[in-house]
């Protein structure tokens, strides 16, 4: 999510795509003092809708960076990205074996009803996205992680039989499958929030379709959300345990997909940040409002092998190979993003995980061990002769991406460069709403598609993942057997040895993005933002939601 990821996403997943990257312009000099004042409001820009407030149907990065503000689970992300207890009243008691996680819960924490947050409501809400018939995409989270999870999902085992009890209403006791390093950063993540079981099944097929039909335990509550409009509001929960520490009186939140448009409003004071696209970026450079964010967020082109029930031209390893090495990323990220962004070869990203024992990052471990494939138009045409000669000489593929500026930028970039340096290919671009290209994305109905994905949690595994056979989340139709292996092992047989792991996910990488190519990774994402300076603590994520506003306030 930004995540994608609510992955990040990270989505970040999530599910993210490079709409993201869009918004921008113009001269904040003139900037008005009317967001600066005290009155304790902000007003934010998107730049696409929310999919989803279910928390267990979650997939990409605005959903999810907004249930961060209005529900809480048992652990939050905070200040520099560190955890803080959310409704846990205290750190977990762990057994000798690290696998069982007893959670005492705040007698204080309420829903935004005046209902009690009790074990009952994580217990449900856990269920919920482990239940087949839920549909949730996010439910591999659970598999390997939380006792008989993968047996539920695979129909072998009872729901019943899920590793979460409530003990009592304010005690939680959760299972583990086998002991997790990172399983602080999944007990954050948006599909272990919590769901009052009484609430959902009184609001029925209306759940979560507006903000008038939900309920909040988090530091806002929802406002003037319909379920696909292109505004809302997070208003301060006066029920929230932590309500006197919180400042912001309210946020206002607008979609805006023109960089024109956002750099106005926030040039009028009518917006407190905007997102700069490439051409604002360079204008803004030297800019006193303008800050730089990196992010655990890998951009790419994933290459779809099958689509409608039949092989694409996309199956044939060379096509994939020819085209990961057509274009030059360099010039992408430096003319087209200009926002900080830089160049990666690798789908994880630089600065998630370290070695524990050499505490070297996952990428410089990667990259020694490896040479990946990157702009080589010589290497890109010898690949693509071979791949003319089985699929003949005339190709005409579809990119799919988002309808944003930034986004048909990106798509008409990628069409020259393919077009230029693979004669006889022909590339159609498909720009559409963020909403219409999940949805396309989840039925693998595109050829190609520039997509992102964003950390879910501090491990490699958050990006392998993706991959294994079956997957909800790549939706390319891609499936290596070895590679299933060595990404199933780091979560069962070589769980405990940190070592072997890193050493599984390190030949995986190679696996999916040398080998077979199923992917083509462009650039780990940062974000250049010009930010009102009276903002404070307004918390801006490596992964996860995109933002925290629960200490945010207007000095």
């Amino acid at each position: 999510m930004k995540k994608m990821k609510l992955s990040v996403v990270t989505a970040l997943v999530l599910i993210v795509g490079l709409v993201l990257a869009a918004c921008g312009g113009g001269s904040s000099a003139t900037k008005k003092e009317a967001t600066s004042s005290k009155e304790q409001t902000i007003r934010l820009l998107e730049a696409s809708q929310i999919a989803t407030m279910d928390s267990v149907m979650s997939t990409d990065v605005v959903s999810g960076t907004a249930m961060d503000q209005v529900f809480e689970g048992l652990y939050i992300l905070g200040k520099d990205d560190k955890f803080e207890l959310g409704v846990a009243a205290a750190e977990p008691t762990i057994s000798s074996d690290n696998k069982t996680y007893t959670f005492k819960l705040r007698e204080d924490a309420n829903w935004s009803n005046g209902t009690p947050v009790t074990a009952q409501d994580f217990v449900y809400g856990w269920k919920k996205a482990v239940n087949p018939d839920t549909g949730s995409q996010y439910a591999y989270m659970f598999d390997g992680f939380i006792a008989n999870a993968s047996d539920i999902m695979a129909g072998k085992k009872e729901l019943d039989s899920l590793g979460v009890k409530a003990v009592d209403d304010k005690t939680l006791e959760v299972t583990l499958e086998r002991p997790t390093t990172y399983a602080k950063s999944l007990f954050a993540f948006v599909t272990f929030l919590p769901q009052n079981e009484k609430y959902v099944k009184e609001q029925g097929k209306n759940y979560a379709k507006s903000s008038d039909n939900l309920i909040y335990n988090g530091a806002f509550t929802m406002k003037d959300w319909d379920g696909n409009g292109d505004s809302w509001e997070y208003v301060k929960n006066d029920k929230y345990w932590g309500a006197e520490d919180v400042k912001l009186a309210n946020a206002k939140i607008s979609v805006v997909k023109q960089p024109s448009t956002g750099i106005n409003l926030y040039t009028k004071g009518e917006a407190d940040a905007v997102t700069l696209s490439a051409e604002y970026a360079k204008q803004y450079a030297n800019d006193d409002d303008k800050i730089t964010v990196a992010q655990a967020s890998v951009f790419y082109m994933k290459f779809n092998q099958k689509r409608n029930g039949k092989a694409t031209i996309l199956a044939n390893e060379h096509v994939r190979k020819a085209i990961a090495q057509a274009y030059n990323k360099e010039a992408y990220v430096k003319n087209i993003l200009a926002n900080g962004s830089v160049v990666s070869d690798q789908q994880v990203p630089a600065g998630l995980a370290k070695n524990e024992k050499t505490e070297e990052d996952f990428t410089k471990t990667a990259a020694a061990a490896n040479d990946y494939l990157t702009f080589d138009v010589k290497a890109a045409q010898k690949e693509w002769k071979l791949a003319q000669k089985e699929v003949g000489e005339k190709v005409t593929l579809e990119l799919l991406s988002d309808d944003t500026d930034n986004a048909k930028s990106s798509s008409q970039y990628m069409k020259d460069q393919l077009e230029t340096n693979l004669p006889g290919l022909t590339v159609s671009l498909k720009n559409v709403p963020f909403n219409n290209r999940v949805d396309l994305d989840s039925k693998s109905d595109f050829d190609i598609e520039l997509s992102g994905w964003g950390a879910d949690f501090q491990d490699p595994l958050t990006f392998l993942e993706l991959y294994v056979t079956g997957g909800t989340n790549a939706n390319i139709n891609y499936s290596n057997k070895e590679y299933d292996a060595l990404i199933n092992a780091s979560k069962s047989t070589d769980a405990s040895d940190p070592q072997k792991r890193w050493d599984n996910f390190v030949k995986a990488q190679n696996m999916l993005i040398n080998e077979d190519a199923a992917i083509s990774p462009i650039y780990q994402r940062s974000l250049a933002i010009l930010q009102n300076p009276a903002i404070k603590d307004l918390y801006r994520h490596n992964f996860g939601s995109d933002y925290s506003l629960k200490a945010a306030y207007i000095k």
